[in-house]
């Protein structure tokens, strides 16, 4: 491409001297110059002549002048960049003390943005973020969405959202780059507003700001959020409606969706939440939170989960859910029979605690004090204590008659 644009210069340049000695050619023209007594008569052509080897003379001096100064310039140049490069490749290999004093000598020189956010990051890498402010505070305001990016990224590393909110809302860093989006959607998150940061999806998938993958997991975790920080039924329902259909069977959303509609009172959208998730896709800890939730309905829920045990009867979450169920109608002995048969099925630490506090309920001290022992083991992942029957009634043994 320069070879061309030269080459095109050079082609105008002749032409504009072609056209020049032909006008001159005709008509050479009559130049006097008189200075101090002294008169000298000549043509225009040659006038023009002795000027352009007067300008040729002049720059080819003005070059001997400045070739010194343009040869420390670019043996300052050169510098810069090896001390960049190297400086760059030490934040990759870990040597975070070394990449910290090269880089901010590569900045000096050449005044790159890049190189005093790479310090920034080196010195965060040290943990000494009042190191890394200070460089990031020495970018340029020519650089202005570097620098509130840099910011950013310190201040949600120090768990302070707002003030990455408040770098990235800098006029002079506008229009944000994919990777601001990125910060001011976890920023928001930070700060517990999931729903703005959930509003920001649409914006990040266009500019590709992250794999699709990273894309799709922060939409499930934001729009669990966002419904568990509803602050009223409205919004809970607004919020719910813009979840796309296929989130709407996800379990940690339908759970975020249940828990919180519970506690605003709508026990029917809870229970019909998980229930057409479960219809949809089986889920051990839905079937589980199915039998948590602090709301009544429980002959409903009960019809529900027997339903379900026909088609899942090896489920220790859904029987430990029967448990309950069964609890909340005063049945203990069915209770205790569903609570056996999910801990014999692998139920975890939940079944345990399930148990001891039925056997609590009734009296039974000594199991109920196994029960909860295993409850901790389990979550220690020690072996449990088998449960020992029933105590026998003092003063009466199986199989000998009292005299």
């Amino acid at each position: 491409m320069n070879l061309f644009r030269n080459l095109l210069v050079w082609i105008l340049l002749a032409i504009i001297g072609a056209m020049a000695w032909h006008l001159l050619a005709q008509d050479p023209g009559y130049v006097l110059v008189r200075y101090r007594g002294w008169d000298y008569t000549t043509n225009l052509l040659w006038v023009s002549v002795a000027v352009v080897a007067g300008l040729l003379a002049l720059w080819l001096l003005w070059s001997l002048v400045a070739l010194p100064l343009r040869a420390w310039r670019s043996r300052r140049e050169r510098q810069s960049r090896e001390r960049l490069g190297s400086g760059l490749e030490a934040l990759h290999q870990g040597h975070y003390a070394r990449a910290e004093k090269l880089l901010p000598q590569a900045a000096e020189d050449s005044d790159a943005a890049v190189a005093r956010l790479a310090a920034a990051r080196a010195a965060m890498a040290r943990g000494d973020h009042a190191a890394a402010r200070s460089h990031l505070d020495a970018i340029d305001a020519g650089h202005a969405l570097t620098r509130a990016i840099g910011r950013a990224e310190l201040a949600l590393a120090e768990d302070r959202p707002t003030d990455a909110l408040v770098a990235l809302d800098d006029p002079a860093a506008q229009p944000l780059s994919p990777r601001g989006l990125a910060l001011r959607a976890d920023a928001y998150a930070a700060s517990r507003r999931a729903a703005d940061a959930y509003a920001l999806l649409g914006a990040m998938r266009q500019q590709q700001a992250l794999p699709e993958a990273a894309l799709a997991q922060r939409e499930r975790t934001w729009a669990a959020q966002a419904l568990s920080q509803a602050a009223d039924a409205n919004a809970l329902a607004d919020r719910w409606e813009s979840v796309p259909k296929g989130l709407r069977n996800d379990p940690e959303v339908v759970a975020a969706y249940a828990d919180r509609a519970a506690a605003l009172g709508w026990e029917d959208a809870a229970t019909s939440s998980i229930e057409h998730a479960l219809d949809a896709r089986w889920d051990e800890d839905l079937a589980a939170r199915y039998g948590r939730l602090p709301i009544g309905r429980v002959e409903h829920r009960d019809t529900t989960a027997q339903r379900w045990l026909q088609q899942h009867p090896g489920s220790p979450a859904l029987l430990l859910t029967l448990a309950r169920m069964a609890r909340a109608r005063g049945d203990w002995m069915q209770a205790e029979d569903h609570l056996q048969r999910a801990i014999a099925q692998g139920a975890g630490p939940d079944a345990w605690e399930e148990l001891g506090d039925g056997l609590a309920a009734t009296g039974d001290d000594a199991r109920a004090r196994i029960a909860y022992a295993n409850a901790l083991r389990m979550q220690r992942g020690e072996p449990v204590t088998p449960l020992v029957d029933r105590a026998p009634v003092r003063g009466f043994e199986p199989g000998v008659e009292e005299l």
